[in-house]
């Protein structure tokens, strides 16, 4: 995997955008080094507004539950910590690096840490699949799961995990010594079409680097 680390995250939010005044419920993460999950974060986070009975009944996360949790004023300047210096994945990343954003602005905070989107990736990595919601992945590639959907902690570590098979499956089937993160963003970003011959190239090119490194 290299020698980066990531912390893959996943929120659960009263509705779809913070730009509708949507704000964060839940943040769950792990933090992965050398494809292990060496760490994790997760804290219920009170909204200082009532939940709908459609995101009670989806997430599990009651209104009560949030009445005694911490605010986002609490919670995030610790998860901000717990981030620092590491790049971030989620599982359609364009959604939860909204809610990251607008919850640590509201503490003045500006990310600096880099996006990948394991949705995208599994996409070109997996185009066989039935599906690419986190559910069908983890249905299609067997993955470890706690039988939790729609809580932050449990859908972070099953991305993480898909995470994980992701490189190690990329790193078996193009024989790719390693996969930095820059290289994991800029497969996202390629067609589906175009995909396989943008890993061979790479294969390649790391297979010449090793071959100039002996010589």
């Amino acid at each position: 995997m290299g020698n980066y680390s990531v912390v893959v995250l996943d929120f659960e939010t009263t509705g779809l955008s913070p730009d509708y005044g949507d704000r964060a419920i839940e943040i769950g993460a792990v933090l992965i080094r050398n494809n292990q999950v060496v760490d994790s974060f997760q804290s219920l986070m009170n909204p200082g507004m009532k939940v709908s009975s459609f995101i009670e009944g989806y997430t599990g996360i009651t209104n009560k539950m949030l009445g005694s949790a911490p605010s986002s004023a609490q919670v995030m300047p610790k998860f901000a910590a717990f981030m620092k210096g590491h790049h971030l994945v989620a599982h359609n990343a364009s959604f939860d690096r909204r809610f990251l954003d607008a919850e640590l602005r509201r503490i003045r905070i500006e990310r600096t840490e880099e996006f990948a989107c394991s949705l995208l990736l599994s996409r070109r990595v997996y185009p066989e699949a039935p599906g690419h919601s986190l559910e069908a992945l983890v249905r299609h590639k067997k993955l470890t799961t706690s039988g939790v959907h729609h809580r932050a902690l449990a859908d972070a570590e099953m991305t993480g995990h898909l995470w994980v098979g992701m490189i190690n499956d990329l790193k078996s089937a193009y024989e790719l010594h390693h996969l930095p993160f820059p290289l994991m963003q800029q497969l996202s970003k390629v067609s589906k079409a175009a995909a396989p011959a943008f890993l061979q190239k790479m294969a390649a090119k790391q297979r010449d680097e090793a071959a100039s490194k002996k010589g």
